[in-house]
């Protein structure tokens, strides 16, 4: 049996898209890529292409840093809180859809 794979395209933005996206300056968002905020992809010719989810997470960071002064550090430790908050209500959801009652 033969397997056909197509190409599959991802969306996606580039900087400046993106941080038009997001209300902020692009250098601003080379700096979270740099500090590993937020993820990159990097192609051939080097250009940054980001996730079309991106911008809400930069808009966070954003908030976090200007209304709660949270510095960057903190900031990398609230964004993977929340991702694992996320993880985990997804978890629950998944469950309790599935679960029998016991009674």
């Amino acid at each position: 049996m033969t397997s056909h794979h197509l190409p599959v395209r991802v969306a996606r933005a580039d900087l400046a898209a993106t941080a038009v996206a997001a209300g902020i300056h692009p250098d601003t968002l080379r700096k979270f890529v740099e500090l590993g905020l937020v993820t990159a992809h990097v192609d051939t010719s080097g250009r940054l292409w980001f996730a079309r989810t991106v911008p809400a997470s930069v808009r966070t960071i954003v908030r976090l840093h200007s209304d709660l002064a949270v510095n960057y550090a903190g900031i990398a430790l609230v964004l993977d809180l929340l991702a694992r908050i996320e993880q985990l209500e997804q978890h629950r959801t998944i469950r309790l859809e599935g679960d029998t009652p016991w009674t």
